[in-house]
């Protein structure tokens, strides 16, 4: 089934993201729209390298992001369990949209487009939409929301995702 046309069956879970995550060497909470904890972004990481950790309410790590330090083009990776679950990397620039690809090691592909300095993006998979990336559902300062649309998608890796591409497009910016 293509999520393309709404059925409104199944209008997503919406995780709140504060934004300059990177900035921040403390941990914070990713909530849901009730306002429940979802992901603890653990910051200890992020003094050693740039890296960051992802962990249910729990504290079990579900993802871990790493920055590519010498990679001839600017990637960060994704690991589960100290093992590679997905590279990411810029795919073409135009003056509007970024565009990058994640590519899973299994093989899968996944495409992200948009208007990333913005926070207006969506992540796709063979043009069906798994998470859709936008300020406009909530009026908090510095924040952005990750909807995850599909019920079976992997909600921490889309999460994921969301700020590995927002830390890649800004530092492009920087640079």
């Amino acid at each position: 089934m293509r999520s393309g046309g709404r059925t409104g069956r199944h209008d997503g879970v919406k995780y709140l993201v504060r934004d300059k995550i990177f900035a921040i060497g403390d941990d914070y909470w990713i909530e849901d729209e009730q306002g429940r904890h979802a992901f603890l972004v653990d910051g200890k990481a992020l003094r050693l390298r740039d890296t960051l950790e992802l962990k249910d309410p729990d504290g079990r790590v579900l993802v871990t992001l790493r920055q590519k330090m010498f990679s001839l083009r600017d990637a960060m990776t994704v690991e589960r369990d100290d093992r590679p679950l997905a590279t990411i990397r810029r795919k073409r620039l135009s003056l509007l949209r970024n565009h990058y690809r994640v590519t899973l090691v299994e093989g899968t592909e996944l495409d992200v487009s948009g208007r990333i300095l913005d926070r207006e993006f969506v992540v796709e998979y063979e043009g069906e939409l798994l998470a859709h990336i936008s300020r406009q559902w909530f009026h908090v300062r510095e924040t952005y929301a990750v909807n995850v649309v599909r019920e079976d998608a992997d909600a921490a890796l889309l999460v994921a995702v969301a700020v590995c591409v927002i830390r890649m497009a800004e530092r492009e910016r920087e640079e």
